[in-house]
């Protein structure tokens, strides 16, 4: 189940499955001005380094973790497990990353693209998986299920695992699909070359291992609600450009709260 929560001024849901500090923020809350209005955590799109770094500070601050990280997502299949090897703050291209030290918040951005968030609960590892369309096409959540199978011997059966408000299948039009997807993916085409990309990433969470009692969608479309930075709507809409929201998790450790 997924619980929209409002905690120092900022708005973020939060899967109840997942027994680990974790969130999915909204745009509200945060110091950028018009267009990254307002909660932008993303430095490569135009907003100062100073309202980046403060509102990421912010973000941190309501989960509570003591370190967040980021890597510079590019679309690609790369894991970075954090907190083993060497670490370029933002600057590594990765688009998932995995630990299992505690005090690390792992963040992805994104303004249309999903965020999941994996928990094993048993061996005390999370994953952050940035997953837009290429990224199903990648199948990223299966190749960081099984690095964390090799890194911290995570069984699928056990994760537990979040996707986060993103593209919606009332919005996800891929009118050129035939050479985007594989045909793989062409059952979840609608009506109108719309594609349910929700569902997609739900299929290959269980084709992965996980149980579907295991899985949660918040079930959001960023295009639709303006609770959310999108891409697509900022297109449609002829603006210059739009923020990042940030989606978190964090392994609590000794005298963390």
């Amino acid at each position: 189940m997924i619980r929209h929560i409002q905690y120092q001024g900022l708005r973020l849901l939060k899967s109840e499955r997942l027994a680990t500090p974790h969130g999915s923020f909204t745009r509200h809350g945060g110091c950028s001005p018009w267009p990254w209005q307002s909660l932008n955590c993303s430095f490569t799109v135009g907003d100062t380094a100073d309202n980046v770094r403060e509102n990421r500070a912010r973000m941190q601050r309501v989960l509570g973790c003591r370190r967040l990280v980021a890597v510079r997502q590019v679309h690609g299949d790369r894991i970075f497990r954090v907190g083993t090897e060497p670490f370029r703050e933002d600057q590594e291209e990765a688009d998932a990353m995995i630990t299992d030290q505690p005090g690390i918040g792992l963040l992805i951005q994104q303004a249309d693209c999903q965020a999941v968030l994996l928990y094993d609960p048993v061996h005390g590892a999370i994953g952050a998986v940035h997953n837009g369309w290429r990224g199903s096409v990648a199948n990223i959540v299966a190749t960081t299920i099984r690095r964390m199978r090799d890194c911290f011997r995570t069984r699928p059966e056990d994760l537990r695992a979040m996707i986060s408000p993103s593209l919606g299948p009332c919005c996800a039009e891929f009118i050129h699909y035939r050479h985007e997807l594989p045909p793989a993916l062409h059952r979840f085409r609608m009506e109108g070359d719309r594609f349910d990309f929700w569902t997609i990433t739900v299929w290959q969470l269980r084709q992965a291992g996980l149980k579907e009692e295991n899985i949660d969608c918040a079930g959001v479309c960023t295009v639709c609600s303006h609770d959310f930075f999108s891409h697509r709507r900022s297109q449609r809409n002829n603006a210059p450009t739009t923020g990042r929201c940030g989606s978190i998790i964090w392994l609590p450790g000794a005298g963390d709260r």
